[in-house]
């Protein structure tokens, strides 16, 4: 910029008096609108909340999760008790009720029963994203989902352990039996890290799997649904079955049932595809 301002009395070029001062108000100036405007942008994503589901922790979400903070959406990856449908359920209503503004929830496994019931009737939820995932009908259970259609090898790869049921009553934990877990849960994934998944797996009560789902929040809410082709733990014909029963945006990915640690790109894109849609 070549104009020069001067003061009508002395004739000084008040650029050179000023020349801090007018860069230091231009720089604030431009400064400003982008700091609002990062803000803006930040805050209009909504907040993608991951739940999982048996035999696996919230770190089979790691690659997901940085692919979304990447894209800027703000996660919460939850730790799911696995302790009974209701009691896990209502867990999950009090994670989201600590979140504000807008949520999309997703759910792999057994944790796509859990956010079918604790989405129901928030607001705050405006997308449900199941992965390779349980979607029930109310009265349904895991348990009546897996059956429904051949293909589930799980069964004969548990290892139940007694334990004592939140009601006081006598139950099982169950375990994938860790020389199985790689071939039974994670085909597609690399042997070491199918090993470490095997000993850090979180054990489901046979309760949970068993307890009834209330009514779902997919009835109300927009759905999409990641069916793993090559899953072993809930048949493919049965995730499917599930999908179209719900009305959800489907996609088929060639993965086991562990495909968000296998596949973190395509469960990513079908996340940020329910994203988009929210406003």
């Amino acid at each position: 910029m070549n104009t020069r301002i001067y003061n009508r009395r002395s004739r000084t070029p008040l650029a050179l008096l000023a020349a801090g001062g007018v860069a230091a108000a231009l720089m604030a100036t431009s400064a400003a609108p982008a700091s609002a405007d990062q803000r803006t942008t930040s805050h209009a994503k909504p907040t993608v909340v991951l739940v999982h589901g048996a035999f696996a922790d919230s770190s089979g979400w790691n690659g997901v999760v940085k692919k979304l903070k990447h894209e800027g959406y703000p996660v919460v990856a939850a730790a799911n008790p696995l302790r009974g449908l209701s009691s896990d359920s209502a867990y999950l209503k009090d994670v989201l009720a600590g979140i504000k503004g807008p949520v999309v929830l997703a759910g792999h496994s057994y944790g796509g029963a859990v956010i079918s019931n604790a989405a129901t009737g928030n607001k705050n939820v405006k997308a449900l994203v199941y992965v390779a995932a349980f979607v029930p009908e109310k009265g349904e259970s895991a348990l009546d989902l897996a059956a429904r259609f051949p293909g589930s090898t799980l069964g004969q790869a548990l290892h139940p352990v007694p334990v004592t049921n939140p009601d006081g009553s006598r139950g099982a934990d169950l375990y994938i039996q860790e020389g199985k877990f790689g071939s039974q849960f994670a085909a597609d994934v690399s042997r070491d890290t199918a090993e470490l998944m095997a000993v850090a797996q979180r054990p489901v009560t046979e309760a949970a799997l068993a307890e009834k789902s209330s009514e779902p929040a997919w009835k109300t809410i927009p759905t999409w649904d990641l069916v793993a082709t090559q899953d072993l733990n809930i048949p493919p014909k049965a995730q499917a079955f599930m999908a179209e029963r719900a009305g959800a945006h489907t996609v088929e990915v060639k993965a086991s049932h562990a495909v968000h640690v296998s596949r973190p790109d395509k469960v990513t894109e079908i996340i940020v595809d329910a994203a988009r849609t929210v406003r």
